[in-house]
């Protein structure tokens, strides 16, 4: 059983301003395949950020997905907080995921999101909109189990 963590970094949504809608489609998602993952944990960009990944390595979750804070807005900070913590990153998942979106969504190349790990648990950062996780969910599909996998100490 993958256990998974979606966390969203959305200051307005922390504030109880609006209903963050893009969570409970990466949670929805996770459990279709399978994942253990509660409710989205929703805080707001920056720090926070940091203290829910580091949170959830201390919990031994397998999977985290951050939904938010990766324009390039200034109070876009899931990136810069996600960077310090990862042990190595996975640039490739996080490539793919804007490759998938660009030609139907220009602006997705302005994604600044990261793939990472941190210990043994997988980090993505997605855009805070539904159809950057729709995205992110097509890209992580077909890889998720393996990556997790080979976290675990499984062969090639």
């Amino acid at each position: 059983m993958i256990r998974a963590r979606v966390i969203v970094a959305s200051n307005r949504a922390a504030a109880g301003v609006y209903e963050d809608t893009s969570g409970p489609l990466l949670a929805a998602g996770l459990r279709e395949w399978g994942c253990e993952v509660g409710d989205p944990v929703v805080v707001p960009d920056g720090e926070p950020v940091a203290a829910a990944l580091l949170a959830a390595r201390d919990d031994g979750i397998d999977v985290v997905l951050t939904s938010g804070g990766t324009g390039i807005t200034p109070t876009d900070r899931t990136p810069e907080v996600t960077r310090p913590l990862l042990d190595h990153e996975v640039p490739g998942i996080a490539e793919a995921i804007r490759a998938h979106s660009r030609d139907a969504v220009p602006t997705a190349a302005l994604s600044r999101g990261l793939a990472g790990v941190i210990g043994r648990m997988l980090v993505v950062n997605l855009p805070g909109s539904r159809g950057g996780a729709r995205d992110g969910l097509a890209v992580l599909g077909p890889i998720l189990r393996h990556a997790v996998d080979q976290l675990r100490g499984g062969d090639h």
